[in-house]
């Protein structure tokens, strides 16, 4: 698939079929979504796939903050990968000033590669996948057990696609693009 077409052709797609996502197909996506930069290099996003029902079923329950939406589609999904990033990194020194006067953004902005690298990996894998962000950090971290100093930034439903979502409306090139 040639990079044009991934990139306008990758829908978010909230219902997924019943068969499974495997192990090697997850690896091979993560082995691409790697690639995705990051500040000064410092790769700290990491993956967590959640393949085990009990568990999925549990953040679904208890970590989407009651948006019942975000719930069923990780019910639906075969597979919850978790972004996960290292606090305090992304945006700093070594000796943990500020780098920036962005801050911590730079962490979200890292995660927001991340994700998007991951999910063009998944489409281009013929895998459907949501970027879903109303989630409690805390708890979701707690169920799954990360150790402390990280947060899931995101969270990615994975699944084939049951659906083909058209593409929403975008605006222009021209309304997109200021010239100074």
């Amino acid at each position: 698939m040639e990079a044009l077409e991934c990139i306008r052709g990758r829908r978010s797609v909230r219902r997924f079929s019943d068969a499974p996502v495997t192990r090697e197909e997850i690896e091979h996506i993560v082995d691409t979504a790697r690639f995705a930069p990051t500040w000064k290099n410092s790769q700290t996003v990491c993956y967590v796939a959640v393949l085990d029902p009990v568990l999925k079923g549990r953040i679904a329950a208890e970590g989407m903050m009651g948006f019942e939406r975000n719930a069923q589609i990780i019910d639906g999904a075969p597979a919850l990968v978790l972004l996960v990033t290292l606090d305090g990194v992304s945006g700093y020194d070594k000796d943990g000033a500020p780098s920036t006067s962005k801050g911590s953004h730079w962490q979200s902005f890292d995660a927001g590669l991340s994700a998007e690298a991951f999910c063009l990996a998944a489409h281009e894998a013929g895998l459907g996948t949501v970027i879903m962000g109303i989630f409690d950090n805390d708890e979701v971290c707690r169920l799954a057990a990360l150790p402390e100093g990280r947060s899931v930034s995101a969270l990615i439903a994975l699944g084939r696609p049951a659906e083909t979502p058209p593409a929403r409306p975008r605006k222009s090139a021209e309304e997109l693009l200021l010239w100074r």
